[in-house]
């Protein structure tokens, strides 16, 4: 019986993997930026799933691009410090002293570390920020708030030299400003999309610690045009930090990403299922619709 079992595991693989073929030709060759953060950073085992699936990824033509998060990591090394905050309608002050916390971590620390898993699982991975190749040129997003960047300038040949060379960038939302060479601390979502869409990324994945976007009766709902997300926004359907999320999915898709994607970064192996599968997973936002994928997804 157990022999049984584990042939039909084995023929159940092989279906899988078969069944993925189309996708897998799909995505041959498309640039897939992937914002990662939330739990699964501080996990190590959901660190190395994560990584696995980045360095699959790359194996089959897709080209990754990750960028990173690291608020919690952040928040930790402040406080080891003693180094308190002030805040601005729920806002984090980024002053001098906080932004040479947030570069160190970023940049070196949260960096290394999701480098490290990518090298770990036979990826090959190099860690970046922003400022590196003036990548990603800020202004001051807003003057209360300090040293917290809003992009203005991309330069993003860096990554095409990355990706054209078999390595997977991974980027710390960390950026330099256009006057004086000032260090901004840039939000991780907002990184993304603006990476995304200087590269003209096929997809920008957003990986979240809930399903997706809620309808009004808390339903996922798993695709979604950006003419209703702006209504949901405007009648308190999305709401919270699901809203700064979906704008970042607007402008990556006015910049000419072809679709963005908030999914559920707690679900094992849940960049695959987005790719690689008929239904894929969270809600996906782009100007057409239904959802058809594979050699017919030519929206």
């Amino acid at each position: 019986m157990k022999k049984q079992n584990m042939n039909r595991d084995w023929i159940a693989t092989a279906r899988t993997l078969s069944e993925a073929l189309p996708y897998l030709q799909r995505f041959t060759g498309a640039v897939v930026v992937v914002k990662f953060g939330g739990n699964a950073m501080g996990d190590d085992d959901a660190m190395a799933e994560f990584a696995r699936d980045m360095v699959l990824m790359r194996q089959v033509g897709v080209n990754p691009v990750v960028v990173h998060g690291g608020g919690p990591m952040i928040n930790d090394m402040l406080k080891k410090l003693g180094i308190e905050s002030d805040w601005v309608r729920g806002k984090r002050v980024t002053d001098k002293a906080t932004v040479e916390v947030v570069e160190m971590v970023l940049s070196g620390l949260v960096n290394k570390r999701i480098v490290q898993a990518i090298n770990d699982e036979g990826g090959r991975a190099v860690g970046i920020s922003g400022k590196d190749d003036d990548l990603m040129v800020c202004v001051a997003d807003d003057p209360e708030l300090g040293f917290v960047g809003k992009p203005v300038e991309m330069n993003v040949q860096v990554i095409r030299d990355l990706c054209a060379a078999g390595i997977i960038p991974v980027i710390a939302p960390v950026g330099t400003g256009v006057e004086d060479n000032e260090t901004f601390n840039v939000n991780g979502d907002t990184a993304a999309g603006a990476i995304a869409g200087a590269l003209q990324a096929d997809r920008l994945l957003l990986l979240t610690d809930v399903p997706g976007v809620k309808g009004k009766e808390g339903e996922v709902l798993t695709q979604i045009s950006p003419e209703q997300v702006r209504e949901m926004i405007a009648d308190g359907t999305i709401a919270g930090g699901m809203i700064p999320k979906t704008e970042t999915a607007l402008d990556a898709l006015a910049r000419g990403v072809r679709a963005v994607v908030i999914l559920d970064g707690r679900m094992p192996n849940a960049t695959l299922l987005e790719l690689f599968t008929e239904h894929g997973a969270g809600s996906i936002i782009r100007s057409t619709s239904p959802r058809v994928k594979a050699v017919h997804d030519d929206e």
